[in-house]
């Protein structure tokens, strides 16, 4: 549900796994409806001079973590679900299984249509995704993607919200009773999210 802190769970994630927080190996890209292969991996841009091939984040970042293969390093992709996962990821969709990666047995390198180069993405390369299900039912999602990824649903929780009140009003009652009416009348995917509430914590 949307504002349930699953940008800041992804994060915080990624730090607890590296067991430091060091923000040089951490990304994130955020996918839209206009986001594209070119954007992500790797295409041809306008510039002063015409067009120049210009490489994308996910590109840089692998090519970035294959140089340091002794550290993990983090890839957030916010609002995965948002994107064409197919034209996003293009032929990099397989690049991504555990068994594919770069210094695994079964390991592969692709050559890129764009420059030609051989490309692989490296075993020490984590993925994590945020999606919002009131945008999107995560029914539609891409059956490749979800053959590459372990699903973790996170649901709005009232006790974060305990002890907070205002004009008397417990707020945690309050959205156990708003997601409770939202579920009836609607369906559970259109929750709110507990995040929205915590800054009364300190301005109620």
């Amino acid at each position: 549900a949307p504002g349930v802190g699953k940008t800041f769970a992804a994060k915080r994630l990624a730090y607890s796994m590296m067991g430091v927080k060091d923000s040089s190996r951490v990304m994130m890209v955020q996918f839209h409806q206009s986001y594209s292969y070119e954007d992500f991996i790797m295409g041809f841009r306008p510039a002063s001079t015409g067009f120049e091939l210009k490489k994308g984040p996910f590109y840089n970042f692998c090519k970035k973590a294959e140089m340091d293969i002794e550290n993990d390093y983090f890839f957030i992709i916010d609002e995965i679900n948002r994107g064409n996962i197919s034209k996003i990821f293009g032929e990099l969709i397989t690049l991504i299984e555990p068994s594919k990666r770069i210094e695994q047995p079964e390991g592969m390198r692709v050559k890129l249509p764009y420059s030609q180069q051989l490309f692989g993405v490296p075993d020490n390369v984590y993925i994590l995704g945020t999606m919002n299900t009131a945008d999107r039912s995560i029914a539609t999602i891409d059956t490749a993607l979800r053959r590459r990824f372990r699903f973790n649903e996170m649901l709005p929780d009232a006790n974060v919200l305990n002890g907070i009140n205002v004009n008397n009003i417990s707020v945690s009652e309050m959205l156990i009773r708003m997601n409770e009416r939202i579920s009836f009348l609607y369906d559970r995917e259109h929750t709110i999210g507990h995040a929205y509430f915590i800054p009364l914590r300190n301005n109620p």
